[in-house]
C-alpha cells in the first residue's frame, strides 16, 4: 500500500491514501482490513480514528472512507460517500515471458499503469525464468492500481505454455505480438487496419522468440506482428513501449480513427 505523491495524467487528484480492499461498498459499510493494511494505516500513517482513506475494489467505484476501530488492536473502514463510479473495464490481456524478480516486478507495475485487464504469464523456447509467484504479481498489480487511480486491478491469469495459452485465446480476440522481423516496420501503420475489438499483446523473452515460434505465431488468423523500431529492446522496456503505441492506436488513450 503506498501514498500517491504526484500527479497523474488522466486521473483526477488523489488526496491520502488509497487502499485496495475485498468488502464490498456502500453506504455505511464497514470495511475490515487485512493485518498488512492495519499495519500500514495505523502504524506507518499514524491514522486516528476519523481520518479520511480512499478505497476501491474493482467493483463498486471509489469511496471516501473514515478510518473507526474494530476490536482492540484491529480497525476498520466505514464507507461514506461514493467519489468516482466504477468505470466500464477494459479488454486488453497482456501476454509475457517471465523476467527476474526485480524486472518483474516494474513489469508488472507498468503494465497495470497502461490499463491491461489481464497478465498471464506464458513460458517460450527461450524463457529462463519460470514459476514466478503468483501472489507477488497480484501485490504489484494491487501496489500499482493504489498508486495511479485505477478502479480496476487485472486478473492475474495461471503461467500456461505459449503453444497453450495462445489457443485459450478467444477466435476472434486479434493478438499483437512484438517482432524485431516484422515486415512493416512502422508500429502506428501495422496497427491502423486492425479492426476495432477486444486485443493481446504478446512479449517474449530476453532472447526473443524462437523461429519456430514466430512462424507458428504469425500463422495463427488475426495476429499482427509489430516492430519496435531500429534498436532491439528489454523486455521489460518493450512492454512499456507496445503498450503506448497499442493503447495510443487501439486502446483507451482516445486518439483511436
Amino acid at each position: 500500500m503506498s501514498q500517491p505523491d504526484a500527479a497523474r495524467a488522466g486521473s483526477p487528484p488523489i488526496s491520502g491514501p488509497r487502499l485496495y480492499v475485498a468488502g464490498d461498498l456502500a453506504t455505511d459499510a464497514s470495511i475490515g482490513l487485512d493485518a498488512a493494511q492495519t499495519n500500514y494505516l495505523a502504524n506507518v500513517l499514524r491514522l486516528k480514528a476519523g481520518a479520511a482513506v480512499l478505497a476501491f475494489n474493482g467493483r463498486d467505484g471509489e469511496w471516501r472512507c473514515a478510518v473507526e476501530p474494530a476490536g482492540r488492536r484491529d480497525i476498520a473502514l466505514r464507507a461514506l460517500v461514493q467519489t468516482r463510479p466504477q468505470p466500464a473495464p477494459g479488454d486488453l490481456h497482456y501476454l509475457f515471458a517471465p523476467l527476474k524478480s526485480a524486472r518483474l516486478d516494474y513489469m508488472a507495475q507498468k503494465a497495470v499503469e497502461m490499463g491491461v485487464s489481464h497478465l498471464r504469464p506464458v513460458l517460450t523456447q527461450r524463457t529462463q525464468v519460470s514459476r514466478i509467484k503468483a501472489e507477488r504479481l497480484a501485490a504489484n498489480a494491487i501496489e500499482a492500481a493504489e498508486q495511479c487511480g485505477i478502479l480496476h486491478v487485472p486478473e492475474i491469469l495461471p503461467e500456461m505454455k505459449l503453444e497453450r495459452a495462445i489457443a485459450a485465446l478467444e477466435p476472434a480476440r486479434v493478438l499483437i505480438f512484438c517482432d524485431e522481423d516484422a515486415a512493416v516496420t512502422n508500429p502506428v501503420k501495422a496497427l491502423q487496419a486492425v479492426p476495432a475489438g477486444p486485443l493481446a499483446l504478446l512479449i517474449g523473452p530476453e532472447g526473443g522468440f524462437d523461429p519456430a515460434e514466430r512462424r507458428w505465431l504469425a500463422a495463427r488468423p488475426g495476429t499482427v506482428r509489430l516492430s519496435l523500431g531500429p534498436r532491439i529492446l528489454r523486455a521489460d522496456t518493450a512492454a512499456v513501449a507496445a503498450l503506448a503505441i497499442v493503447q495510443s492506436t487501439l486502446g483507451d488513450w482516445g486518439v483511436r480513427p
